[in-house]
């Protein structure tokens, strides 16, 4: 069974492996209905979707009415002015059927203008922080991808007190000094102020080769062999402050939750270097040409 663990001031016992909704963006409704069981079965039961994810939310809505009551249920906005962020979290809830989140993300928030335009009066963080108040949603996070979102994700909590973050965190780009300077320093703010922190990209091998043809489930290409897998999950769920969100290829879902009901001890560095350079891993994002999805 999976550990669980306090999800920051939020004090419900999530499952260190939280459910990643991206999965579910272009299955059918019966083949999501059967994704979502496999995750309860193992004992997830925290699931973050997005508005954005295709119709995810949307085939999440039977199990919902199921199971709703025994889970941690997350999802996102992209919007960033205030009208359109409440807007698109009433849609969310209409879409899974539920009256209330128990929290909501403002996603990817990266790009200064974006920034801006979201803490200003008006903007998204104070419409969602009225929903709150309201009972629409209990709490309040901001995810990211990319080498700065460490650093965004900072400042983004000297100016709100949000609840939780998330960002990429796996052996390529920790490699990356100064993205793991920025780490380092926002889990060290984080673990002061009792902000969950969520992890993404854990078993990530890199960006698929341009002569790949073959079935996408993601848009990055992850790793398949399941030691591989095995270590990288290992590697973030050895250290307690930290929740892993699952692959969006959910034929990896599996192997992934059998990493993780096991011994999460951590990975020896030389056993990390050995996969990356065994299956040719590289960073998904190095702050250049790379840095965007």
């Amino acid at each position: 069974m999976l550990p669980t663990s306090a999800f920051g001031r939020t004090g419900h016992l999530s499952s260190r492996v939280i459910f990643g909704g991206a999965a579910l963006g272009e299955m059918s409704a019966r083949r999501a209905y059967d994704t979502l069981e496999i995750a309860r079965a193992a004992g997830v039961n925290h699931y973050d979707t997005a508005h954005s994810y295709g119709h995810a939310e949307d085939v999440m809505k039977p199990w919902l009415a199921e199971h709703r009551a025994d889970i941690f249920l997350a999802t996102k906005t992209g919007e960033r002015t205030g009208d359109a962020a409440r807007a698109g979290l009433e849609d969310s809830l209409r879409r899974m059927g539920v009256d209330r989140v128990e929290l909501i993300q403002l996603h990817n928030l990266v790009e200064e203008d974006e920034w801006e335009t979201a803490f200003r009066p008006g903007g998204a963080v104070e419409a969602l922080a009225a929903a709150r108040d309201e009972g629409l949603v209990d709490w309040i996070g901001v995810t990211g991808h990319g080498v700065r979102i460490p650093r965004m994700h900072l400042s983004s909590l000297a100016e709100f007190d949000f609840d939780s973050v998330l960002f990429p965190f796996n052996h390529t780009m920790l490699a990356n000094a100064a993205y793991r300077d920025d780490v380092d320093e926002l889990l060290g703010l984080c673990a002061e102020r009792n902000v969950a922190v969520q992890t993404i990209k854990s078993i990530a091998k890199g960006r698929w080769d341009a002569s790949y043809d073959g079935p996408r489930f993601s848009w990055y290409e992850p790793l398949t062999d399941h030691g591989a897998i095995g270590r990288a999950v290992r590697n973030v769920l050895s250290r307690p402050q930290l929740f892993l969100n699952s692959t969006s290829d959910a034929n990896l879902l599996p192997v992934v939750l059998d990493a993780a009901s096991g011994d999460l001890t951590s990975p020896a560095i030389e056993e990390l270097d050995a996969d990356v350079e065994a299956f040719a891993m590289t960073p998904l994002f190095d702050g250049s040409e790379l840095e965007l999805i």
